[in-house]
C-alpha cells in the first residue's frame, strides 16, 4: 500500500506540472539501436513526472534505430522524427528543438555515457534560478571516466581553444558538453544554424540567459555501437569555433594586439636611432630606453585600443595594468628564448626559423596572459 501511494502522489505531482517546467529530451541518433531500450527506460525511471517527451532526431540508421525507439512509444513518452536526406548531431538537435513541446529543453547522446540519472540534478539547477545547466566534466565532482591520456589531452586542449577564442564563455569549465538542459526562452528569436558537431557553443554564444549553472557527471564508457566522433567532426568543431570567433571580434582583438606589437618594433628602433645618432648616447645606455619606451607605447595602446572595452578610469587599476604588463612582457622574452634555445640547439632549426618561433609563442603566451590577467 504504501508504495502504491506514494507512487500515486508522485505521478500526481508530476501531473501538476505546467508545460513550461516539463522537459522535451531531444536525443540524436545514428545506429544506436543496442542502445535504445535502456536509454528510454533509465530516462524515463530518471524523469518520472517532468518529463514529456523523448524526440529521437533519427539520420535515418541502416540498423533500425528508428522503429525500434518508436515500439517503445505504447510505455514511454517517445515521439520519433527520421531524416532522410540531413546528417549531422548539431542539426539534428536543431530540428528536435524545432518540434519539442515543454517549456525546457534538452539534449543527451544515445550511447549511455551520459547518464540520464543526472537529468534531476540538472533540473533542479533550473528550478534554482539557472536558464541553462550543463552536464559538466570538468568542476569537482565530474569526471572523464576511463578515457586515455591521449583523449583526455584532446578534450583539454579543445576546451582551451574554445576559451581563447571565445572568451564570452570563458566561465563555462565544460562549453564542449553534450549533455544539458535550457529553457526554451533561452533561445526564442535566436538563429541557430547547426553546423559543426556541439550545439551547445552556438547556445551559450547567440542565447538570451542570466544564468549558467554546471553539474558534474561522469562520462561512461560505451557499450554497443561506434562513436560517431571522427577526424570530419574535429575539423567541423574547429572551423565551428573560428567561424565563430570571428563573428564575436576576438580575430580582430588579437590582430590589433599584433599590430600594436609591430609599433612597439618602430618606436624602440625610432628611440634608439635618435638617442644614438642625435644625441651621442653609448648604445648600451640607449637600448634600455627604447625597450622601456616601446614597453609603454604598448601598454598605452593595447589600453586604449586592444581592450579598450575593458579600460578603467582608476590610477591605481592603470598602474597595476602596467605593471602587470611588464612582468608578462619579461616572461614573454624567457619564454621567447627558451624556444629559440630548445629549436636551435636541440633540433638543429635554422637559427632564424627558431627564432620566428619563438616570437610566435611569446606572442601568443603573451596574448593571453593579458587577456586573461591583465585585463580581465
Amino acid at each position: 500500500m504504501d508504495i502504491l501511494f506514494w507512487t500515486i502522489r508522485f505521478l500526481a505531482a508530476g501531473a501538476l506540472c505546467t508545460v513550461e517546467s516539463k522537459l522535451s529530451l531531444i536525443v540524436p541518433t545514428y545506429n544506436e539501436a543496442a542502445n535504445v531500450e535502456a536509454l528510454v527506460s533509465r530516462i524515463s525511471q530518471s524523469t518520472g513526472g517532468r518529463l514529456l517527451e523523448i524526440l529521437f532526431v533519427d539520420d535515418d540508421s541502416p540498423d533500425g534505430t528508428a522503429s525500434l525507439a518508436e515500439s517503445f512509444s505504447d510505455r514511454y513518452p517517445v515521439r520519433v522524427i527520421v531524416r532522410k536526406e540531413k546528417r549531422g548531431l548539431a542539426s539534428a538537435v536543431i530540428d528536435g528543438i524545432k518540434e519539442a513541446r515543454a517549456g525546457i529543453v534538452g539534449a543527451i547522446n544515445a550511447d549511455l555515457q551520459h547518464p540520464p540519472e543526472a537529468i534531476p540534478a540538472l533540473l533542479h539547477a533550473l528550478d534554482d534560478g539557472a536558464d541553462i545547466a550543463i552536464g559538466s566534466r570538468y568542476i569537482p565532482g565530474g569526471s572523464c571516466g576511463d578515457w586515455t591520456l591521449t583523449r583526455r589531452i584532446i578534450s583539454r586542449v579543445a576546451t582551451v581553444l574554445v576559451h581563447i577564442l571565445l572568451p564570452s564563455i570563458r566561465r563555462v569549465k565544460d562549453p564542449m558538453s553534450g549533455f544539458y538542459l535550457f529553457r526554451r526562452q533561452v533561445i526564442e528569436n535566436v538563429s541557430l544554424n547547426g553546423t559543426g558537431f556541439k550545439i551547445l557553443l552556438e547556445v551559450l554564444l547567440n542565447g538570451i540567459y542570466r544564468q549558467v549553472a554546471e553539474v558534474p557527471y561522469t562520462f561512461n564508457t560505451r557499450r554497443f555501437g561506434r562513436s560517431k566522433l571522427g577526424l570530419r567532426q574535429s575539423f567541423e568543431y574547429l572551423l565551428q569555433i573560428i567561424k565563430y570567433s570571428a563573428q564575436k571580434g576576438e580575430f580582430l582583438t588579437f590582430f590589433k594586439f599584433s599590430l600594436v606589437g609591430a609599433s612597439g618594433v618602430f618606436v624602440n628602433m625610432a628611440v634608439l636611432w635618435l638617442l644614438t645618432h642625435y644625441c651621442n648616447v653609448f648604445y648600451m645606455f640607449a637600448a634600455p630606453i627604447a625597450i622601456a619606451t616601446a614597453s609603454f607605447s604598448n601598454f598605452v595602446l593595447n589600453d586604449r585600443v586592444t581592450f579598450f572595452d575593458r579600460r578603467s578610469s582608476s590610477p591605481k587599476i592603470f598602474f597595476q595594468r602596467l605593471f602587470k604588463f611588464n612582468l608578462v612582457g619579461v616572461i614573454g622574452a624567457g619564454i621567447n628564448m627558451s624556444v629559440l634555445y630548445l629549436l636551435t640547439a636541440g633540433l638543429n632549426m635554422h637559427l632564424m626559423l627558431s627564432n620566428l618561433a619563438g616570437i610566435g609563442s611569446a606572442t601568443l603566451l603573451r596574448y593571453l596572459l593579458h587577456a586573461f590577467w591583465t585585463w580581465r
